[in-house]
């Protein structure tokens, strides 16, 4: 009964866990009376609990088809014994566990629903936000953390990149320079370490964000608060906060191997991170970018042409003159068109979407 329940075991506790199976204050009563002498007449139970005979009869008909206990009608006078409590635990786990695939049948899940504003006070509640957000990544994660939690979310941070979702982890504090290696291949498209206590922050798809300080983390009784972000127009600063203030700093550990091609990208800053990595590898990457060009209103074109450069610091070496940067040129019939992403400005064209072959 512990897999279902944890209580305080005193005369209380052990009442208002029979209820919940059902059991009226007069049922618990007569009940207990017979665990507490083993087996007894019906007189005898009556005394104890301070009800009639009658119902002792009654009610003891009806803890028998229960599995609470034995009455010996076949003697004279009637007895009552009490079923051992281990063989009553047993049945009382088959019943929950028989009910276990109806009740998951019956279930409707829904996904959690996130506010857009939200001040968390449990250090639980953070973990389990941030698999949560992992979980709903669909192009990009930017990510600081702990070593130390690196291992109960190393399975969902797998399968967040082998969705093809670019992430990047920068692990925060003295003890990251040590992270081996090899525990760092497969968790991010690429890891970095900066040996400073920065804050948890974590952004997913330029609109879910959180942040928390160190120490929530680092110690379960820390009186810190999280604060959770469900903006569009906030999260984009944060994620320029990350590029801007603490990717640059910190030191390459891994960096992951390019993913198949082709492949079509709505994260321009993914579709930049896929070039970069096989242009270091002497690859040569054919871009398809549909959009518009910068300053225009016209309607959306496409372009194409060879990669010819990459601008990004995403990964070494890095080639772009500022921290956010994020572009690349292409060879669109003998003419160089510089590509940015949403928001472009000094760039020549601005993509929606960017296919690679």
């Amino acid at each position: 009964m512990s897999k279902y329940f944890t209580v305080n075991m005193d005369g209380r506790g052990l009442e208002d866990l029979l209820e919940q199976f059902g059991l009226s204050e007069k049922e618990i009563d007569t009940y207990l009376a017979i665990l507490e002498r083993g087996e007894a007449k019906a007189s005898e139970i009556a005394d104890e609990a301070d009800v009639s005979k009658r119902y002792v009869y009654s009610i003891s008909e009806e803890l028998d088809e229960r599995g609470f206990v034995e009455v010996k009608d076949h003697e004279v006078p009637t007895k009552i014994r009490a079923i051992a409590p281990e063989d009553v635990i047993e049945q009382l786990s088959g019943t929950l566990d028989t009910m276990e695939p109806e009740l998951e049948r019956r279930f409707t899940s829904t996904e959690e629903s996130i506010k857009q504003f939200e001040v968390i006070k449990s250090r639980s509640t953070v973990l389990k936000r941030i698999e949560t957000l992992l979980e709903r990544a669909e192009e990009e994660v930017t990510l600081i953390l702990p070593p130390s939690l690196l291992s109960s979310l190393r399975s969902t941070l797998v399968e967040t990149v082998e969705r093809d979702v670019m992430v990047l982890l920068l692990l925060s504090g003295p003890e990251a320079e040590e992270t081996p290696v090899e525990q760092l291949d497969g968790v991010a498209s690429a890891v970095r370490s900066w040996q400073a206590r920065a804050p948890m922050i974590i952004t997913v798809d330029a609109e879910f964000g959180l942040i928390a300080p160190n120490e929530m983390l680092s110690a379960s009784n820390a009186e810190a608060n999280a604060i959770s972000l469900v903006q569009q127009q906030l999260v984009p600063v944060i994620v320029g906060s990350f590029f801007g203030n603490y990717w640059p700093i910190a030191r390459e550990l891994y960096v992951g191997g390019p993913i198949e091609l082709p492949k079509t990208f709505t994260s321009f800053r993914h579709a930049v991170l896929q070039a970069a990595l096989r242009s270091n590898q002497g690859e040569t990457v054919t871009a398809i970018a549909t959009g518009r060009t910068v300053g225009s209103e016209t309607d959306t074109e496409t372009i194409q042409g060879p990669i010819v450069s990459v601008r990004q610091g995403m990964v070494k070496p890095a080639t772009n003159s500022f921290p956010v940067e994020s572009a690349f040129t292409l060879d669109d019939d003998g003419e160089s068109v510089s590509v940015g992403g949403s928001g472009a400005f000094i760039e020549d064209f601005e993509a929606e979407t960017v296919r690679l072959e």
